[in-house]
């Protein structure tokens, strides 16, 4: 499985640590896979093909696969993290 590059509708790189809207809510993204030679995330790319995971105070942890990021309108780019 080739490594994949996740993007934000707006065109960013979606990468760990980011700052998102996610259902008009402020979260942080927790998990990217999309290396399937990460040991971190592995086990998702295998199970789900990658994607993100969100982290926001209202639903907890999300799990957004790859092959839907495209077609998530509610999952928006604030910031890169520091």
């Amino acid at each position: 499985m080739p490594k994949l590059t996740l993007k934000y509708q707006s065109g960013e790189e979606i990468k760990k640590g980011d700052r998102v809207m996610f259902h008009g809510l402020l979260g942080e993204i927790e998990l990217v896979a999309s290396d399937p030679d990460d040991p971190e995330t592995s086990w998702h790319m295998e199970e789900f093909g990658g994607g993100v995971r969100i982290k926001e105070p209202v639903s907890g942890l999300t799990f957004i696969p790859a092959d839907q990021i495209d077609e998530c309108e509610d999952l928006e780019f604030v910031s890169r993290a520091n």
